[in-house]
């Protein structure tokens, strides 16, 4: 349970941290309006990604029978994984750019959050696997880990607006790019470990 709750944590962190649409959203309403502003956009995945995650283990579930299939969906978690943690450790900050608009922060933070495809993506790949896996330990490590998913990724993007409605200049100093590369190194060996899930499904290992 500890390994899922420890996994959910890297993860929420990382997706909270890292730059994106949803993350520039965050920014520019926190510094056009003000940091309750930014807030509401952090809390938009909590309302737009169930449907996702129910979508996603229902069809994960009537799949749990062919391992090869879930082998190469590990593998594809693995790349994804793998292509994010080169991003965090290659990135150099975040531009911010701000342009006048309504407020409407929620509203946009949905819409935005809802036609990204990183939502999708990471738990057709990523997050979907990992609760299945979850699941066949206990009820309560799946909840461990989408629980500390969630307060990780909205926890820190309210934690970054109100940093960055302190000080403009954090999403480009040396701590927020330290963190940022930290957080790449650890996906990237959580890519590894995907990797080897799924090379054992696909009886390779």
């Amino acid at each position: 349970m500890l390994s899922f709750l420890t996994t959910g944590t890297i993860l929420g962190l990382s997706a909270g941290f890292a730059p994106g649409p949803l993350l520039a959203l965050v920014v520019s309403e926190t510094l056009q309006h003000d940091m309750k502003a930014g807030v509401k956009v952090a809390l938009a995945p909590i309302l737009t990604d169930l449907p996702i995650i129910v979508f996603t283990l229902f069809i994960l579930a009537k799949l749990s029978r062919f391992h090869h299939i879930l082998g190469i969906i590990s593998i594809i978690g693995a790349c994804f994984l793998l292509y994010l943690g080169i991003k965090n450790i290659q990135t150099k900050g975040v531009q911010i750019n701000i342009s006048t608009s309504a407020p409407k922060s929620l509203q946009k933070g949905i819409l935005v959050n809802a036609l990204s495809p990183h939502p999708y993506l990471f738990w057709f790949s990523v997050g979907g696997p990992t609760t299945i896996k979850a699941m066949s330990v206990s009820l309560s490590a799946a909840l461990f880990f989408i629980g500390s998913f969630y307060m990780l990724l909205v926890g820190s993007k309210i934690f970054l607006a109100v940093l960055v409605g302190k000080s403009r200049s954090f999403l480009q100093g040396n701590t927020y790019v330290f963190t940022m590369r930290l957080l790449g190194g650890v996906l990237i060996i959580l890519a590894g470990i995907l990797f080897r899930d799924g090379f054992h499904l696909l009886n390779i290992l």
